[in-house]
């Protein structure tokens, strides 16, 4: 089964030690997650303040500068894994360096609804939803 793995992180300036900390124990995360072969994607966001938000309220699209919500902790990256089940799921959001900036940050680990055949037919690009 496949599972997002959203990262939340409080936005703030880090050391450059700090950086290099996190970025090197997310290297090492994928690495291994990739030879074990449950590592689909993962990325960082960009800063909250290159986001855009739309809402389509009643076929009117709007556009607003910023996230959809103001928060103390903000979506920083995530993590694309194939899991057995949501227990390795839970391992792998366990060891990610989120937390060791000063205990901030958290995982929240959700599973990837499959698309039934015939619906990912019809959106090509989903299909990979259902086949997985």
């Amino acid at each position: 089964m496949r599972y997002m793995l959203l990262i939340y992180s409080a936005e703030r300036e880090r050391t450059p030690e700090e950086m290099r900390s996190v970025g090197e124990g997310h290297i090492a995360l994928m690495q291994e997650a990739e030879r074990r072969g449950a590592l689909i994607a993962a990325s960082p966001l960009e800063p909250t303040s290159t986001a855009t938000t739309v809402r389509n309220r009643g076929g009117e699209v709007l556009v607003s500068d910023g996230p959809f919500a103001e928060t103390k902790e903000q979506l920083a990256g995530y993590y694309l894994l194939e899991c057995a089940n949501l227990d390795e799921a839970i391992e792998w959001a366990g060891r990610i360096p989120t937390s060791c900036l000063g205990g901030e940050g958290c995982v929240e680990v959700r599973p990837l609804r499959k698309i039934a055949p015939e619906t990912a037919a019809l959106a090509p690009s989903a299909s990979f939803i259902a086949n997985g």
